[in-house]
C-alpha cells in the first residue's frame, strides 16, 4: 500500500496543496488570497508555506505592483507529484475498506 506522506497530510498543508493542484497549469495564487480563503495569519500561513516550500512543493514568487509588496504562490511539478501519490494512498486506504465491508457483509 502506498505511504502518505506526512508533511502534506497535516490538514492546513492538505489545504494549501489542494488549492494550489487546483489550478489551471502555471497558475499562481497571492498571498493574502489563500490566506483569507483559509482562514490563517500571515505567520502561520508563512511557516507552512516554509515548509512546503523546503521540500520543494511549492514556489514563493515576490513581486511589487504599485510599489506594494506581492507573495504569489505556486505548486512546483514535484509538489503535484507528491499531493497525487498522497491522494492515491488516501483513496487505497478507502478502497481497502470498503474491499474489508464487502467482504465482510
Amino acid at each position: 500500500m502506498a505511504k502518505l506522506n506526512e508533511l502534506i497530510h497535516q490538514p492546513v498543508r492538505l489545504k494549501i496543496m489542494a488549492a494550489l493542484i487546483s489550478m489551471e497549469d502555471d497558475a499562481q495564487l497571492e498571498f493574502t488570497y489563500l490566506r483569507d480563503m483559509l482562514g490563517l495569519t500571515d505567520g502561520n500561513l508563512g511557516a507552512h508555506l516554509r515548509k512546503l516550500e523546503e521540500a520543494g512543493y511549492v514556489q514563493l514568487v515576490k513581486t511589487f505592483v504599485a510599489r506594494k509588496p506581492r507573495t504569489y504562490v505556486a505548486s512546483t511539478s514535484e509538489g503535484q507529484q507528491a499531493f497525487a501519490e498522497h491522494v492515491a494512498a488516501l483513496e487505497a486506504i478507502v478502497y481497502a475498506g470498503e474491499a474489508q465491508g464487502e467482504r465482510d457483509g
